[in-house]
């Protein structure tokens, strides 16, 4: 397997960074977790053109991760052969309500282009398959079997992590999370753990410098991992190689060993921490 941090941003607009987003490949297989803005440029900039995505999985709703869903939908469409395959999106639940409002967002454009195209209008149009999954559920798409698991991120809720077996190795993809038990069952021997965390120090001084919004850098700090505690984590559960993503604030370039700095009092193991489209062989 290849994992590729595709977007390694948060929501706050970054021009280096797009949204959060993760490709996880094995063989021809290319598996799409979350779709934060930019996603469907940095998937090209990876080599992967929307028709060649197998599925888009999502973690949760929040829309710094859903952001460019419909792009990806959209010119996955208008890019394959009039009978292509359905577009998968395996998510929690709530992801079939999210989709039903984008596909009524999407349906002026789709009529617009099937009107207008002849050979569009020989397929069946925009065709989504849509599966919402809960904790304990496993499923297999391309040769990678997935298994999900339950993270919290309360109060957003439900949010779900994947956990990518092909190849003899596992990638733990968990999203935004705190760490819990359910989370370290996720983990357990895994050979790459992908986390999103932030810095508490340097969000503190983040609000030194926009007081107005204080209150709401103080919210976050307590619905997300911070580097300690994804270190911990990967400590933990055996994990050989930790990813950090969708750091917050946003790893400034020659930063990157202050960053590691903060997980290797914890962890003995590879820490990895970069700029999008930054990947790790598994």
């Amino acid at each position: 397997m290849k994992i590729t941090l595709i977007g390694t941003g948060s929501p706050i607009p970054d021009p280096n960074r797009a949204g959060p987003s993760t490709l996880v490949q094995s063989g021809a297989t290319n598996l799409v977790v979350d779709c934060g803005r930019g996603c469907v440029m940095r998937l090209t900039a990876a080599g992967v053109m929307p028709p060649f995505v197998g599925a888009i999985l999502l973690t949760h709703l929040h829309s710094d991760h859903i952001s460019d869903l419909n792009d990806l939908v959209t010119s996955r469409w208008i890019m394959s052969p009039a009978q292509a395959t359905p577009t998968i999106i395996v998510g929690p639940v709530g992801t079939a309500r999210v989709v039903d409002g984008l596909r009524a967002m999407l349906a002026l454009d789709e009529q617009y282009r099937l009107d207008h195209h002849a050979d569009l209008r020989s397929g069946p149009g925009i065709v989504l398959d849509v599966r919402e999954v809960s904790p304990g559920d496993s499923f297999e798409i391309g040769g990678i079997s997935v298994a999900v698991g339950r993270t919290d991120h309360r109060p957003v809720a439900p949010t779900i992590g994947y956990r990518f077996e092909a190849d003899g190795k596992v990638a733990v993809l968990a999203g935004d999370t705190v760490p819990c038990a359910e989370l370290d069952d996720l983990c357990r021997g895994a050979d790459v753990y992908v986390q999103t965390v932030l810095r508490p120090d340097l969000v503190e001084v983040m609000k030194q410098f926009l007081p107005a919004q204080a209150p709401r850098l103080h919210d976050i700090l307590d619905y997300h991992s911070s580097v300690e505690d994804a270190a911990k984590t990967a400590a933990r559960c055996g994990v050989s190689t930790l990813v950090l993503t969708h750091c917050v604030p946003a790893v400034q370039p020659g930063q990157e060993a202050d960053w590691i700095a903060q997980a290797t009092p914890h962890f003995g193991g590879r820490v990895v921490v970069g700029p999008d489209l930054t990947s790790v062989d598994v």
